[in-house]
């Protein structure tokens, strides 16, 4: 799978770990940046990596910022996108179980690297159950109008 990563200064540290374990799960990424601690936007490469998968050019989608709102708010801002801010490992399986989440925001000032390596496994490995679900989904894309 090919996975569009964008962060900001505060999810800079995070997101180069990130790279590491998609590489040893045999995944390949897109970097829409931020390329290091110095302060930047977050709307910038939360919305970069939000296109990318609303494009078709990534599978899904993971962004960082120090509390992962913002930045998924602006993903969220991209027809397409289902981007759920997540901090545990149930959040990140359920949001791919029942909203078909196509991008997963994480909040790098209060997660850690083995919760994040885990919720990137989990995020990636499960999948949509369909069925009831998808009615929800489909009423919640006809939000965008």
């Amino acid at each position: 799978m090919n996975i569009a990563l964008g962060c900001d200064h505060g999810g800079y540290e995070l997101k180069e770990f990130i790279k590491t374990v998609l590489e040893q799960m045999g995944h390949t990424y897109v970097d829409f940046g931020c390329d290091s601690k110095e302060s930047c936007d977050y709307p910038d490469f939360g919305a970069a990596a939000a296109r990318a998968v609303a494009e078709g050019q990534c599978q899904r989608g993971i962004v960082i910022c120090t509390t992962g709102i913002g930045i998924s708010i602006a993903a969220n801002k991209i027809r397409g996108i289902r981007c759920a801010h997540c901090a545990d490992c149930l959040q990140a399986e359920m949001t791919r179980r029942h909203n078909d989440a196509n991008m997963m925001a994480i909040g790098a000032g209060f997660t850690g690297k083995n919760m994040a390596q885990r919720m990137v496994e989990v995020f990636l490995s499960t999948d949509f159950e369909g069925g009831r679900h998808q009615r929800r989904v489909d009423k919640m894309m006809a939000l965008e109008g």
